[in-house]
């Protein structure tokens, strides 16, 4: 997916977000444009549950999930942390659905399941899912170890010895010149007497 196409899927979803608060009713603070939400920031698990839904798949019509979509979804509000619980999990306890796609109330009972077998409190996991915010992509807030790395390698205030001499004092590297000892051949040479086929000075 290009930037350009999960640009478009998040715009797709925030306007879905605004159609569902409007579905419901919104409340006081929806009409002053705030969303409607409790204290904790909570919005109502069906809510979140049809945004998380619709969220990469713009034909979804909010009503079922799927597992990449959950565990998307789990990712983003952390339930899913690689120690606790991990995408092997949810693959385990999704599949005992036998469908590649499950409703709210489905989803519910897989919760339910893997609440248990984990050892976790649904209520914890059901907080998570509902505080967690709208879908979107979280990547670009947390810079990669590559990109520290690409960083210190590409600082020139760093460099040492002949690469230094590459750059100037800006950061901007000088091209050729500094990578070879160029001859300058625009000035006048004292002393230089232009002479004749025969060696004698004109």
């Amino acid at each position: 997916m290009s930037a350009e196409q999960a640009h478009e899927a998040v715009e797709q979803v925030t306007q879905q977000v605004k159609d569902v608060k409007l579905e419901n009713g919104g409340d006081a603070g929806a009409a002053n444009g705030t969303p409607a939400k409790n204290e904790d920031n909570a919005i109502p698990f069906k809510d979140a549950f049809k945004m998380f839904s619709k969220f990469g798949d713009p034909k979804s019509d909010g009503k079922q999930i799927t597992l990449s979509q959950s565990d998307k979804w789990m990712k983003q509000a952390k339930v899913i942390d690689g120690k606790k619980i991990t995408t092997t999990d949810t693959g385990i306890y999704f599949k005992k659905l036998k469908s590649l796609k499950v409703g709210v109330d489905d989803y519910q009972k897989f919760l339910e399941d893997l609440a248990k077998n984990k050892k976790v409190e649904l209520e914890d996991i059901k907080k998570k899912l509902t505080t967690c915010g709208q879908p979107g992509l979280t990547s670009h807030l947390t810079k990669s170890p590559a990109a520290a790395t690409v960083d210190r390698l590409t600082d020139t205030s760093k460099y040492t010895g002949s690469h230094k001499q590459r750059f100037d004092e800006t950061g901007k590297g000088k091209g050729i010149a500094g990578r070879k000892d160029l001859v300058d051949g625009s000035g006048y040479v004292t002393g230089y007497q232009h002479k004749d086929t025969y060696g004698k000075p004109q």
